[in-house]
């Protein structure tokens, strides 16, 4: 085992615990994919992830016959729609299907999650409930591939859910997302439910997403991406402060063909009485946050939030990925 598949087991093992710890799933019910060269890493069958380790997850071949898997332990039962999803999406490293319980309780009805709020453009429209089939069969799979048919997640019926992303950090903010959107649709429908937004409104939406981000310096090449939850996070009276106002600095940085790639940290003070409310202030931190940018072409919002004390908002804090054009 090279020490990057390794790593990549390891990476399995922490999101697994975390899931669990966040209440975003339960007991051994979950499962969790990364793709692995021409292979996939996918958690065992039955074994509890306090007590799961790196060399327990079982390498399945994308690419061979069903049902063949390497490892001291069996695959999860839900292995076929985990490599089904990998082969079939070649854009995606990572698929985590959980049981968290908002989303769950929507698939108990037999439900998805229509265009109740803007955010149903993160998984590319309106999610899906994918029709019910036994757990770990063949139907259920094609069931999936169909309700995933140009997105990022869907509900399973009487089941649960599954969250496709880039890499496992990505997929897993996109269940994150889901499970705080069903939450919200949900709370909704015991109100007399709530106004969906029309066509119209969510191809709007659309091209706003493709301008998120910051644009400031060149015209970009490409459009800024947009991904990823948006949390407040409480301090209270007299709790711990962020860093300084404004103070960024890159985590790593790579180049390629006159770009410069590097991961981005920003701290923004915000003033309460300037933000009437919270995506205000999300807004204005961002608009902050990125303005000295220059010579950008894309951006990804890895994660961003609002930090508040004694409900008043306070900070704005940033995660990005931007890709630079060198001059010169």
């Amino acid at each position: 085992m090279t020490g990057e598949e390794r790593a990549l087991r390891q990476a399995v093992v922490r999101q697994c615990r975390w899931m669990n710890a966040s209440g975003l799933n339960q007991g051994t019910s979950g499962n969790i994919s990364a793709r692995w060269r021409d292979a996939m890493l996918i958690t065992p069958s039955g074994v509890p992830y306090e007590r799961m380790e790196p060399e327990m997850l079982a390498r399945m071949p994308l690419d061979g016959p069903a049902g063949a898997w390497q490892g001291p332990c069996r695959p999860s039962t839900e292995w076929r729609f985990h490599r089904d999803i990998l082969a079939a999406r070649p854009e995606a490293g990572a698929v985590v299907h959980t049981h968290s319980p908002h989303a769950t309780a929507l698939a108990m009805t037999r439900r998805g999650i229509p265009a109740a709020h803007y955010m149903v453009a993160a998984f590319g429209g309106p999610v899906r409930c994918a029709d019910y089939a036994t757990f770990g069969s063949a139907a259920l799979s094609r069931a999936a591939l169909a309700a995933l048919a140009g997105r990022e997640a869907c509900l399973l019926a009487n089941h649960g859910m599954i969250a496709l992303g880039r890499d496992l950090d990505h997929a897993m903010r996109l269940a994150v997302e889901l499970e705080a959107l069903a939450r919200q649709y949900v709370l909704s429908l015991a109100i007399g439910g709530p106004v969906l937004l029309g066509e119209e409104e969510m191809a709007a939406v659309g091209r706003a997403f493709a301008e998120y981000g910051p644009r400031a310096g060149r015209p970009a090449e490409a459009p800024a991406q947009f991904s990823g939850a948006t949390t407040a996070i409480d301090h209270g009276h007299g709790g711990e402060r962020g860093p300084a106002a404004g103070r960024s600095g890159p985590v790593a940085i790579r180049k390629n063909k006159g770009e410069a790639t590097m991961s981005v940290a920003r701290v923004t003070e915000i003033s309460s009485t300037s933000s009437k409310s919270f995506e205000d202030a999300i807004q204005q931190g961002l608009s902050r946050a990125t303005k000295t940018l220059r010579n950008v072409k894309s951006a990804w919002i890895k994660e961003q939030n609002v930090m508040l004390e004694n409900d008043q908002v306070k900070e704005y804090r940033v995660n990005m990925e931007v890709t630079f054009v060198l001059e010169g």
